[in-house]
């Protein structure tokens, strides 16, 4: 029986090597950009074409490379920051294991043009699918300048995988922006088909967060800073009043690296936990300072994971310093011993006021065993202020000791059938002369012949929106009107080229909006379904575009099922929200008329029954 175990072509090793290193285009340009930096480059230029799959471009004022370090920069395993494996417990540089380049050029079209500053000429070096095609002496300026055209031309299967353009994009701007926040003393620009995304001059690390994500950030930053013999910490973290519903706005950089960790996000997310409910997400861009002995940045081939020496440490030092920064800006509650706000703002007596202590009055002929001569009836208001004022009555007040409530007399509303689901049929209020009741502005409440209906207003009123808005992007007629006063919302790149994927669909739900110049939409008109109250339409859309990344993110939902569920959500009445007995009769109208009445967009159920059954068990009938 022969051999069965051969060594791989280097051309098959190249590739597979590339299927771990080069997912996607984005991937690559993380690679050329950490190389940029870890040549002492202080300016550089990112340039993409149709999202990074014909052209990434990578210019750079660096070191520049020799000849020699221009061809053998694309063998396996080359690497100028590795020469033995204790090094490896002492990495300061982005990279190190030396397969960025050789895994790109396997892949794709690679075009480098290099040179050092003490050289007369550059080098050119050509590549093909890890096939050498030119190499010649040429001009160029200082630095180094690779090119990466048609990535996966000779794989396209793995071409197939890539998604839309729009997608692969915001992809390239997480890391852009990951590389940018990790060196803000270095410039940076991304242009895109011939556009400029980002120009970022060297700027304070709360110059850059703002550079990159707005000028409204400005204003939603808090400092956090803790120097310990295990790390230092600096960064700055997010008001909690700014959070929001993705996790996208989340930054680690250890050593300048970024990372991904969910143990030291948890001690983040634990400072705000009385602050922020559960599927809110901070802002926070914190770097951590530590001895590159005590960790292992060598645990995953895209470099964003890291293995630590005392890891509890670490996510103690971190829980405490963020919630010493929100204390210490009165956003979470604490107590200072040296000056108490509570007493400062305390008016002081004047110098010649004498002061007079509190007098105490009292019945010494009172006798709790005893019944009063008199007792004072409940003082009843002419008119409520509640929606219910014609449908409580007082009937009759208890004269001893006087009635701490009033007896109602509720009118019971006739009763019709309303079919709930294909299987059974629940007893429902008429459709005239309806009488409901509302709790706490959160439920609605009705009794039927079984017993009383409840219903949750917002889920309702999230099931009536969401199937709306479907059929609108269903049938493309979603009705708009039009604002007094067209309002400009600026966006951050990366949800700007969400924004523009969308535009068609956000049009059908009604919205009358078009591009304004860079970064920046105007909105003339929203949908109609929304109703005649104060909107704040900029808000409102911010809202819509972050919770389709949430949508789309957690469930893994089509476009316009994400966007649907996004614009019902941000657009439905929210719990505490008062209601007429008309606007609740409307509501359960067009919710029974739904095709999915009994559940909310999340599946959890939006009307409950409690039967009389249950009832009189509770009262141990």
């Amino acid at each position: 029986m022969s051999d069965i175990i051969q060594l791989l072509p280097d051309s098959v090793a190249n590739q597979i090597a590339a299927g771990e290193v080069v997912q996607r285009p984005a991937s690559a340009v993380k690679e050329l950009l950490e190389n940029a930096l870890d040549a002492g480059a202080d300016k550089i230029q990112l340039i993409v074409k149709d999202a990074g799959k014909a052209l990434i471009q990578v210019i750079d004022n660096g070191c520049g490379m020799s000849v020699t370090d221009a061809r053998m920069c694309f063998e396996r395993h080359a690497t100028s920051k590795v020469r033995k494996a204790e090094d490896l417990f002492a990495i300061r540089t982005m990279g190190f294991r030396g397969e960025a380049m050789a895994s790109i050029a396997a892949i794709a079209q690679v075009e480098m043009k290099t040179k050092r500053y003490e050289d007369e000429v550059g080098t050119l070096v050509e590549i093909e699918g890890s096939v050498i095609v030119k190499q010649e002496p040429t001009a160029a300026p200082n630095g180094t300048s690779i090119s990466v055209k048609n990535l996966f031309y000779n794989t396209p299967a793995r071409r197939n995988f890539l998604k839309s353009n729009p997608t692969e994009m915001r992809y390239i701007i997480d890391e852009f922006q990951r590389v940018a926040l990790a060196k803000p003393h270095i410039a940076f620009s991304l242009h895109h088909d011939g556009n400029e995304i980002y120009r970022l001059p060297a700027a304070t690390i709360k110059q850059r967060v703002v550079h990159l994500f707005g000028n409204n950030y400005n204003e939603r930053l808090i400092p956090v800073e803790e120097e310990t013999t295990i790390i230092n910490l600096k960064g700055y973290i997010g008001k909690p009043e700014f959070a929001k519903k993705t996790r996208g706005e989340q930054f680690f950089f250890v050593n300048d690296r970024f990372i991904k960790d969910n143990y030291l996000n948890h001690a983040v997310n634990k400072a705000y936990a009385e602050l922020l409910p559960d599927d809110n997400f901070p802002l926070y861009v914190l770097f951590i300072d530590i001895d590159p002995a005590k960790i292992d940045v060598n645990v995953h081939p895209t470099k964003t994971e890291i293995k630590y020496l005392d890891e509890k440490s670490i996510y103690a030092i971190i829980h405490s310093a963020v919630k010493r920064s929100l204390g210490r800006f009165n956003i979470s509650p604490t107590l200072d011993f040296n000056q108490e706000t509570a007493f400062s703002n305390m008016i002081t007596p004047k110098a010649h006021e004498d002061i007079v202590p509190p007098s105490i009055a009292f019945n010494p002929d009172f006798n709790p065993f005893g019944t009063p001569k008199t007792a004072a009836a409940p003082r009843v208001q002419s008119e409520s202020s509640g929606y219910f004022k014609d449908s409580y009555k007082p009937k009759e007040v208890a004269q001893n000791w006087g009635s701490l409530y009033e007896i109602a007399n509720y009118q019971q509303p006739e009763q019709t059938t309303i079919a709930l689901d294909d299987e059974k049929e629940e007893e429902a209020p008429a459709v005239m002369n309806k009488q409901y009741m509302q709790i706490h502005n959160r439920y609605i409440v009705s009794q039927i012949k079984s017993g009383v209906m409840v219903i949750d207003q917002q889920a309702a009123h999230e099931r009536i929106l969401y199937e709306r808005f479907l059929l609108h992007l269903e049938d493309r007629k979603g009705a708009s009107q039009q604002s007094l006063f067209p309002q400009t919302v600026s966006l951050s790149p990366g949800d700007f080229e969400l924004a523009k994927s969308l535009l068609d669909d956000i049009k059908s739900l009604g919205f009358d909006v078009r591009e304004f110049g860079k970064n920046t939409l105007v909105i003339e008109g929203i949908p109609v379904d929304l109703g005649s109250t104060n909107i704040n339409e900029t808000q409102l859309f911010e809202h819509l575009i972050e919770g389709f990344k949430n949508s789309q993110q957690e469930l893994k939902l089509t476009k316009r099922d994400a966007l649907a569920r996004s614009m019902a959500r941000n657009s439905a009445i929210k719990a505490g929200t008062a209601l007429s007995q008309q606007e609740m009769n409307t509501l359960i109208d067009e919710l029974f008329a739904c095709k999915t009445p009994n559940f909310s967009i999340n599946g959890k159920p939006a009307i409950q029954t409690i039967t009389l059954a249950e009832l009189a068990q509770k009262f141990e009938k």
